[in-house]
């Protein structure tokens, strides 16, 4: 195998490494959306468990204002925005309308793509209960049609 340079790689060459090396083999347009394609597995998982929390009736409690502090002090911002908007490719947005606790629990402790695993040792489960709601307390972005710049 060449790539594109015309050079050949000894990973290209040999078949067992190649497989090691997955996305090494995939266009950068096709490496953009893998954490779209994570996102969308988020939204799948927590619709699942908005399903079955609501069928049990759980409401999780929490406090709003520690969350927000919260968010900041762990850095979440950094990938996710200060309100938790999304960062472009960095992380995906996260409020209004969160998945439920249990699924952002389970991810932040397990996450699948290149967020840092937060174990109950670094963020206790009421700490991401606070998180949670401040999440939850987010409103919703003005519509396009009340932006005034936008109407032209």
């Amino acid at each position: 195998m060449r790539a594109a340079h015309g050079h050949t790689s000894p990973i290209a060459e040999n078949r067992e490494r190649r497989e090691q090396f997955p996305c090494r083999f995939l266009s950068r347009s096709a490496r953009a959306f893998v954490p779209l394609a994570l996102a969308a597995m988020l939204v799948i998982a927590g619709s699942y468990a908005t399903a079955q929390s609501s069928k049990a009736g759980q409401t999780p409690a929490g406090n709003a204002e520690n969350g927000k502090k919260l968010f900041a002090r762990f850095g979440c911002y950094e990938c996710h925005g200060r309100e938790a908007q999304g960062g472009g490719l960095n992380g995906p947005r996260l409020a209004p309308n969160p998945v439920p606790l249990s699924v952002l629990q389970s991810y932040v402790r397990q996450p699948q793509g290149e967020m840092p695993p937060y174990t109950d040792k670094v963020v206790s489960d009421k700490d991401l209960a606070d998180i949670y709601a401040f999440l939850q307390s987010q409103s919703q972005p003005p519509g396009i049609k009340t932006i005034p710049i936008l109407k032209h």
